[in-house]
């Protein structure tokens, strides 16, 4: 991330080169020297920390590395901005101060930050809400026009923020996540769903990133993200980063035991198949925690329980869950040889998923015979997957012709000629069979309906991270040290915090409406509340430009605001842009 400040081209006898690539002139820092006895040769690494911006190479635009290895260079604190804008957006900010102010995060965060830092934190996390991004070149602009938390409503240069998050001591998310939980309620019986995302960092030198497989199962540089969400009260708890390697069953046993240091007791969690093993299941058991878990469809032990009770309760109208469209049956089954009692097995079939699931075997069946169809009498083998659906025969005998393609083709293991292949009709049939189904299991005995119920309460930590990469700009991260990345994913949970609440009340609200108005969703309620405005006056003075519509009070209203409220705040917008007190 280059920062939008110029500072001289340090002066670092023989370690500053300059490499050209097109119109662009990188300068680069030798930040270390290693020599490698075996061979004889010292190998360099450098570092780009800027770009050129002059022909007379004096003058640079910095990067993040940059004040890495020259801290003691001084960079602009303030954007260089003549004026703030004539018009500031103020609806959202409003809203976002009131949810502030419920959670007293503030003083929370006051604990463990001077106030300057806790203002301008803020204002990050609201920017990262209204403006869907999380690139600090960009805040500067989103500053210009709205109120901020900052004292004196500063615009900070991204340079700044760049200092800000590296500076930020990892200690203040781990004691604001102790005073966060702490105030939650630990009296009363919760479910927490935990779950996990892939965040992809373009960065591959930080201590957290490695070569792991994202949740789309592509190979790259990634950290993994995840968050325990309480289902009954509706509020994220806390965070975990861990690095890209580990995989999700390896990781939960960690997060049980943090769970509980939170002094959390009462509690099961929700969890989905990406977490079954049976380490994890004693683990939860020796802890004394409940859990409800979803099934892999295609576990033999699944597969058994499904085909032992198929046609039993799939149009029994005693099993229908109405408000799921399915129907639902409870069985009492050991997961394990171990097991010393029974667990509580949830069948569940849907017509609708049946005909969905049905529709993509047909078609992937119909793919791969068209694929295998092609390369009859040619010299090519397939993968395990092949395999899977066809008796795939070769002619061991055949020999290729000898031409410049099969020479370049050598080592590719393709040396005997596929002649016809046949349906495995027993397992694509056993597939056909199983669509529509899915198993939930639980350590209480609880009905079908209940059990269904409760997992569904997941699908809020579902949407948290939906809209934690998409209305939150964090599908990857665009820092290069780890003090900023660990300062960016704190900031980003505090904004999960805020936007999460904002959910909550305008569902809440939507549910008691007649009508389901298509602006009571938290991006349409934020485009529409940016357009409360207030103007800056010939006496430069700001003041509210026009009263608050129908639509923008039906809004407010479901956060508990009204419009006296916002010309209350436009009040005390303009008096502290006006004072700076």
């Amino acid at each position: 991330m280059y920062l939008d400040a110029l500072v001289k081209v340090p002066e670092a006898h023989g370690k500053i080169t300059f490499r050209k690539k097109g119109q662009t002139t990188y300068i680069e820092f030798e930040s270390n020297r290693i020599y490698v006895p075996e061979k004889k040769y010292t190998t360099v690494s450098r570092k780009t920390i800027g770009k050129l911006i002059d022909s007379d190479e004096q003058m640079m635009q910095p990067n993040e590395n940059f004040m890495k290895f020259f801290p003691e260079s001084e960079l602009p604190e303030e954007r260089d901005r003549t004026s703030r804008s004539c018009g500031l957006r103020i609806g959202t900010w409003v809203v976002i101060r009131k949810i502030v102010n419920d959670y007293k995060l503030q003083e929370i965060l006051g604990k463990y930050l001077p106030a300057k830092d806790v203002g301008l934190l803020l204002d990050l996390a609201t920017y990262s809400i209204i403006e869907e991004d999380n690139r600090a070149q960009h805040y500067p602009s989103y500053a210009y026009s709205h109120p901020l938390f900052s004292d004196g409503m500063r615009i900070y240069s991204d340079s700044k923020i760049g200092e800000f998050l590296r500076s930020m001591d990892e200690e203040v998310s781990v004691s604001f996540q102790n005073d966060w939980n702490e105030e939650r309620n630990h009296r009363d019986r919760i479910y927490i769903s935990y779950d996990s995302t892939s965040k992809i960092c373009e960065a591959g030198d930080l201590r957290i990133v490695e070569i792991g497989h994202s949740k789309e199962n592509v190979e790259t540089n990634i950290f993994h993200y995840a968050i325990a969400y309480d289902t009954k009260n509706r509020e994220p708890l806390f965070y975990e980063l861990y690095p890209g390697s580990i995989n999700d069953i390896s990781q939960l046993q960690c997060m049980i035991d943090k769970t509980k240091g939170f002094g959390y007791k009462k509690i099961g969690f929700i969890l989905d198949r990406g977490y079954f093993s049976k380490e994890n299941i004693y683990y939860l058991k020796d802890n004394g925690y409940s859990f409800i878990m979803m099934l892999k469809g295609k576990a033999d032990l699944v597969q058994k329980w499904v085909l032992e009770n198929k046609g039993t309760f799939e149009t029994n109208r005693v099993c229908n869950i109405p408000a799921y469209d399915v129907y639902g049956k409870t069985i009492e089954k050991k997961l394990f040889g171990t097991d010393q009692k029974p667990r509580y097995i949830h069948l569940y079939h849907s017509s609708s998923l049946e005909a969905h699931e049905r529709k993509d075997v047909e078609k992937k069946i119909n793919q791969l015979t068209a694929f295998l169809t092609h390369h009859i009498n040619q010299f090519k083998e397939f993968g395990k997957g092949m395999e899977t659906y066809f008796e795939l025969h070769y002619d061991e005998h055949a020999k290729r012709k000898e031409n410049k393609k099969n020479k370049e083709d050598n080592g590719q293991h393709n040396t005997r000629k596929f002649v016809f292949f046949e349906e495995k009709m027993s397992v694509i049939e056993l597939e056909l069979n199983l669509c529509g189904y899915f198993v939930i299991v639980t350590a209480e005995k609880m009905t079908a309906k209940e059990a269904l119920e409760i997992y569904k309460g997941r699908d809020a930590s579902e949407k948290l991270f939906l809209s934690d990469k998409t209305f939150l700009g964090n599908h990857c991260l665009r820092i290069d040290s780890d003090e900023s990345a660990t300062s960016k994913i704190f900031i980003e949970f505090v904004a999960l915090i805020i936007r999460n609440r904002m959910y909550n009340y305008l569902k809440d609200a939507m549910k008691e409406m007649a009508k389901k108005p298509n602006y009571m969703t938290v991006p349409a309620a934020i485009r529409e509340l940016d357009k409360i405005e207030m103007a800056r006056q010939l006496d430069g003075v700001y003041r509210l430009d026009h009263a608050v519509t129908a639509t923008q009070k039906t809004i407010l209203r479901a956060f508990g605001i009204t419009d006296a409220n916002i010309k209350y705040r436009a009040q005390e917008i303009s008096r502290l842009l006006e004072t700076g007190i």
